[in-house]
């Protein structure tokens, strides 16, 4: 196993990793919209806050040397699935067939009161 360290991704905010390399796969944990400059939340509105997040995933993936074109599951967390299309539409430009695997759950709550976190799992290597 390989720790994945991007310090253009914010840093851990518990005792976990950013993303696990491990046997072909890379797994990395869910990602919130914390701008990695100035470590504060980008949460103006719903598609700010999930382009925050999804350029964070993307920092993680090129530290690994993937991107995400290899990116095979995806699992959404919402704090309200109202946001499911306005998420969709800010994600769905970062993938490309065939797209991954994925699954979105709205949640209670997420970590810093936050609205939508995103987790990946892609092929490295």
């Amino acid at each position: 196993m390989k720790n994945i360290v991007s310090a253009n991704a914010p840093a851990p905010i518990g005792p976990y990793s950013q993303a696990i390399a491990a046997n072909g796969f890379l797994f990395v944990s869910g990602q919130v919209a914390i701008n990695p400059a100035t470590g504060e939340l980008v949460m103006d509105d719903i598609r700010t806050e999930a382009a925050q997040v999804m350029e964070n995933l993307k920092a993680i993936l090129t530290e690994a040397g993937t991107d995400f074109s290899r990116v095979v599951k995806t699992t959404i967390f919402l704090k309200d699935m109202g946001d499911f299309a306005a998420v969709n539409e800010t994600y769905a430009p970062y993938m490309s067939e065939p797209f991954p695997a994925r699954e979105t759950v709205q949640v209670a709550a997420l970590p810093k009161n936050v609205n939508v976190e995103i987790a990946v799992i892609a092929l490295v290597g």
